[in-house]
């Protein structure tokens, strides 16, 4: 019998490969002889590089850039030699994990160092890069990227450099002096204003990576939906939603074109929108793109059983959340899929998508303890699920 073990990370617990180790220990325990293959997943969120990298031989490359409040941290990203791709995520320089929760401020966390992540991997001279967008503590739409990237914001005569709330008196955004340069070496134009999608000749091809659908402002947007997580109050939300309507406003009359409906820009705080109107970048979906990379399909036509795994199963893992994206594919090859999963919903239509469902939960269990055994009960139910089959 062959199985293929493609999980996500059970997210403040254990990483996907070492979830999918552990499902594979209580396999083996019933079923020794079984051929076991390991495909750790993601989806965009954190975990992305990480499933690359390793699905690709790759290399972990350093670089300095900023938190989310200004501080100068290291990061790194991953790099495939042999195609010059970049695998990042955001939330490496931008992410809820380089703060306290005391420090959580929507207000003034900045994308900064995702732009300087991205000039990395172009001075490196990357051919592609991808950028997961998940675990974001920020909400500027990309404001904080656009300006490491070289990207000036103004109020009149005055130049905005501080938090997103700024962005309410914003009247004019001018392009970077080098990339006018190299997009018209022998130009030189009168004005920097932008007058089409900025960045491209300069910057490699842009991929983000997303597992939300969004769009960038209203009910469903960044702000109303994600900034609560990130620390904004009610007062909080109605000055971000404010400050990105002006951005959206500002980059149409300056670029032309308008992505704040386009689904997924409202990703990591907006990023996806920065994204798109600052570098030029395409949105796909995380699961697809980290299946692709992986060579998920391939592996999996090999296989007699599949099993998914995440921390949660929930309505949200039908918006292209690994399980889910992993159950539609193994759906599509008439391969029987079973999750294994922290916590699951009893919500019949998320539920129905795989042969079976086995929780780490127990009732009485707590949170913290669930998270804590997080290993031996993915063992026991690796085990539970062998003796099924």
């Amino acid at each position: 019998m062959r199985i293929l073990i493609a999980p996500d990370k059970f997210k403040g617990a254990l990483n996907a490969r070492d979830v999918a180790e552990n499902i594979a220990t209580g396999l083996r325990d019933v079923l020794p002889d079984a051929e076991i293959d390991i495909v750790p997943m993601a989806d965009g969120g954190e975990g992305t590089a990480e499933a690359i990298y390793d699905a690709r031989n790759g290399t972990w490359l350093q670089c300095k850039a900023h938190d989310p409040l200004g501080r100068e941290i290291d990061t790194r990203y991953a790099w495939i030699e042999n195609e010059k791709l970049a695998v990042m995520e955001m939330s490496e320089a931008a992410g809820m994990r380089r703060l306290q929760p005391d420090e959580l401020n929507p207000e003034k966390a900045a994308t900064f160092g995702v732009g300087e992540m991205i000039l990395y991997a172009a001075k490196r001279e990357a051919l592609e890069i991808i950028i997961g967008l998940g675990g974001s503590a920020t909400n500027d739409g990309g404001f904080g990227m656009a300006r490491s990237l070289g990207f000036r914001f103004f109020s009149g005569t005055k130049e905005l450099t501080t938090g997103v709330s700024e962005l309410a008196n914003l009247t004019e955004i001018l392009l970077p002096e080098k990339a006018v340069a190299a997009a018209v070496p022998s130009a030189q134009p009168k004005s920097r204003r932008l007058t089409q999608p900025p960045l491209q000749p300069t910057l490699p091809k842009v991929i983000a990576a997303v597992d939300v659908k969004n769009p960038l402002l209203g009910t469903n947007g960044a702000t109303r939906i994600f900034g609560p997580q990130k620390g904004a109050s009610m007062e909080t939300i109605a000055v971000l939603e404010k400050a990105l309507t002006r951005l959206a406003d500002v980059v149409s009359n300056e670029f032309g074109f308008d992505y704040r409906n386009e689904p997924s820009a409202g990703a990591a705080g907006g990023l996806g929108f920065g994204l798109m109107s600052f570098c030029g970048a395409k949105i796909r979906s995380g699961f697809d793109v980290v299946a692709e990379a992986v060579g998920l399909e391939a592996k999996m036509k090999d296989a007699d059983v599949v099993i998914a795994g995440e921390g949660g199963l929930d309505r949200q893992t039908l918006e292209g959340k690994t399980p889910a994206g992993v159950a539609w594919l193994a759906r599509k090859l008439g391969k029987p899929v079973f999750a294994i999963v922290g916590r699951a919903t009893e919500d019949r239509e998320v539920r129905e998508i795989f042969d079976g469902v086995y929780e780490n939960a127990r009732p009485g269990m707590s949170q913290e303890e669930n998270m804590k055994r997080a290993a031996e009960l993915l063992r026991g139910n690796g085990r539970e699920l062998a003796k099924s089959l």
